[in-house]
């Protein structure tokens, strides 16, 4: 159940309604506050302060009017440019991307802020009398004739002020976040995040040595695999005292016949918790970046093969996209790449599906290396990010592999280019050999 609920919570996450819901039922929440506070006398502090002139009502009537008129009106043009920076980055740099744009906190954040400030305003003009209007239903004090919220109005003039504020800071944030730097560097950051959180130890030479056999689990529903509890099944396959090898990972696709984990080293296989086994897995109709660092690379390679096509022809961008590709596989080579979710000093009972380094190499890198081959520019700084990420890397292995994958696109320019532009790709294929055979 914790899976499903949690790949529903990222649906939520990455949607428009969620934060303005929230924020609504807050502005309905605070308008029944401040109103209590008028109808009980504190509003007779305001009226006394010299520096605040009471409204009257037909001046608070109008301003809560324009107030809510306005919000409205601004939330829908904000949803609308919204609408429109999404369709547009989407369209330019990979609709994989629209997830990113769909989770900014700014958009939703503005978007939630206008909502809320319109229903405030609203649910404070019902209550506005005038003088010649006495209440259907009340008692006390409220049967006097007129009513004018003081504080009410007070907190309404404050949120307008925050509206215009977050308004600001809106046609500010919708132009940045769609640059294309601003782009790949919140999937760049994110990336390398991700990378520390998950493999947060310093390689030592381990190697994954998951090999899924066994009985299988067969997955029951088709979709993407969105999340997994990797402690949940820890837990799990403890108690039933087996292993339990993990047939799949985030960002995989299942349907009925496939095979979401094996139990393996199991005493009873009769009665097999297959069910609870399959609950810990989310699944969705999309990828999503929340526990799948892959997802992240994708959209690195996807931006460069785009401005790299003849369409488009940007090699500046791919270089970037190449620099943050350079960035996560330097720290990657860096990592232990191997994980366990037992206690310390127990013994695993869960064994992921774990990939080695030359996996990330290959998604990375090698999914790229056909297009940027077809660049001088882009070829020579993929050499440079490939010898920056064993400068610090004391793995034979891995070096091997880094080697092997400069080897792959030097072969691949040679197929591309000519001229003074493949002299230029020989010579830094020179110098990368030689820094990565030290």
């Amino acid at each position: 159940m914790m899976a499903k609920f949690k790949s529903i919570w990222q649906s939520v996450n990455a949607s428009y309604w969620f934060l303005p819901a929230i924020f609504s039922l807050l502005a309905l929440v605070l308008a029944t506050l401040t109103l209590w506070f008028d109808r009980n006398g504190w509003s007779d502090a305001v009226s006394q302060t010299s520096w605040l002139q009471p409204a009257r009502p037909d001046g608070a009537i109008n301003m809560l009017t324009v107030i809510a008129g306005t919000m409205i009106g601004v939330a829908s043009t904000v949803f609308s440019i919204t609408i429109a920076a999404v369709a547009y980055a989407s369209g330019n740099y990979g609709p994989r991307l629209l997830t990113n744009f769909m989770e900014d906190r700014g958009n939703q954040f503005s978007l939630a802020t206008f909502i809320g400030t319109f229903v405030y305003a609203i649910t404070v003009l019902r209550a506005v009398r005038k003088a010649e209007e006495t209440p259907l239903f009340a008692t006390g004090a409220d049967t006097m004739s007129g009513f004018v919220p003081q504080i009410s109005l007070l907190a309404a003039f404050v949120l307008m002020l925050l509206s215009i504020a977050v308004l600001v800071y809106f046609l500010n944030h919708i132009p940045a976040s769609i640059r294309v730097n601003a782009v790949l560097e919140g999937i760049g950051a994110r990336l390398l995040r991700d990378i520390k959180r998950i493999f947060p130890d310093e390689n030592r030479g381990e190697r994954s040595a998951n090999r899924p056999t066994g009985t299988p689990i067969i997955a029951k529903e088709t979709g993407y695999i969105q999340s997994i509890q990797f402690e949940a099944l820890e837990r799990l396959a403890r108690k039933e005292n087996g292993k339990l090898n993990l047939a799949v990972r985030t960002g995989d696709f299942v349907h009925p016949s496939v095979a979401l984990a094996y139990w393996a080293d199991r005493d009873a296989i009769d009665d097999c918790p297959d069910d609870k086994v399959r609950a810990c897995f989310g699944t969705g109709a999309m990828r999503t970046p929340a526990q799948d660092m892959q997802f992240l690379i994708d959209e690195l390679v996807e931006i460069g093969l785009r401005a790299l096509s003849p369409g488009i022809n940007d090699p500046f961008t791919a270089v970037t996209a190449v620099h943050w590709l350079g960035a996560a596989t330097a720290e990657l080579a860096r990592r232990n790449l191997t994980r366990s979710f037992a206690e310390e000093g127990e013994e695993p009972h869960l064994v992921p599906l774990d990939d080695d380094f030359e996996h990330y190499l290959a998604r990375g890198f090698g999914a790229m290396r056909s297009g940027v081959a077809t660049n001088r520019i882009a070829t020579l700084v993929m050499f440079d990010a490939l010898v920056d990420a064993t400068t610090t890397l004391d793995d034979e292995t891995r070096r091997a592999a880094i080697r092997r994958e400069g080897e792959r696109l030097v072969r691949q320019a040679r197929e591309h280019l000519a001229g003074p532009e493949l002299l230029a790709v020989e010579a830094r294929f020179q110098i990368f050999r030689n820094a990565v055979q030290r």
